[in-house]
């Protein structure tokens, strides 16, 4: 009888570690081939406040650049001339390195938008630095502000929820009533705090999809590390909604953080189209 338990004992053992193996190896395949492809995922909008001669207005939102190699970097710019895009919104979190620093913004300078370039600060960008590399090569640095790009599309950008004052009434201010506004935060945390109401569209990044996920659907930083979000997985990656019931959507980024791999977290360029509903 002890025999028989302990065979069986051992039995799933073996079968509990050939499983982990086989769990362990997909993830550091995945690591090592699909993880490193960079995303261009395409996001269609609807709202009845787009107006309607903007149906299909492009906008990309790059992200979360932090050790992205200057080749994946000038890579994301000759894909996005041909995609011809409308608008290049940047999120935040850029290289520490000034040299470095300026030489993204010089090569992200290249995109031909129609209607420019702006961005916003993350929480390991120094405002200053960002903002001073941004206007040194003609990107629009947005903080606590906004501005009208066409009629009746008002873009709006707020200081990082970590350690600044982000505002969204003060950057909505401007706006006017039927504008559809589109809201840039880094860290899409600020969106459960403050009220959103005047705001039909969120975009964020800052979580990087969970950097290190179990099959993408699971990052144990974002649980148990409250310095990442205060709200666990809510902010991972894709679509949610703000206290308000604002759609926000959350961008994974584009870059390793500090050369650390992503697993399970695929690098993504967004690229939002906008259509009158």
């Amino acid at each position: 009888m002890w025999k028989k338990i302990l065979k069986f004992i051992r039995n799933l053992i073996i079968l509990f570690g050939v499983l982990l193996g086989v769990v362990l190896g997909i993830h550091v395949g995945s690591m090592f081939t699909f993880d490193k492809i960079m995303e261009y995922k395409e996001i269609p909008f609807y709202s009845a406040k787009i107006p309607q001669e903007m149906n299909g207005y492009k906008v990309a939102f790059v992200t979360d650049a932090h050790a992205i190699s200057e080749e994946d970097l000038n890579g994301i710019v000759q894909e996005l001339n041909e995609q011809k895009v409308d608008l290049l919104i940047l999120g935040g979190d850029f290289s520490s390195s000034t040299r470095v620093l300026n030489q993204s913004m010089q090569i992200l300078s290249k995109v031909r938008a129609r209607d420019g370039i702006y961005g916003v600060e993350g929480n390991h960008d120094s405002p200053e630095q960002l903002f001073a590399a941004m206007e040194l090569y003609g990107i629009k640095p947005l903080f606590n502000n906004g501005v009208k790009i066409r009629e009746h599309f008002y873009l709006a950008g707020i200081e990082d929820y970590w350690g600044l004052n982000p505002n969204i009434g003060q950057a909505t201010s401007s706006a006017t009533p039927g504008d559809f506004v589109l809201l840039i935060s880094h860290n899409p945390d600020v969106t459960m705090v403050q009220d959103t109401t005047g705001v039909d569209l969120v975009l964020s990044g800052h979580t990087h999809g969970g950097h290190i996920t179990l099959f993408g659907r699971w990052a144990p930083a974002l649980t148990l590390n409250d310095s990442i979000s205060d709200y666990g997985q809510k902010f991972m990656a894709g679509w949610a909604e703000s206290r308000d019931g604002v759609p926000v959507y959350v961008s994974r980024g584009i870059g390793p953080f500090e050369h650390v791999p992503r697993v399970f977290a695929r690098p993504e360029v967004t690229l939002l189209t906008l259509y009158h509903e």
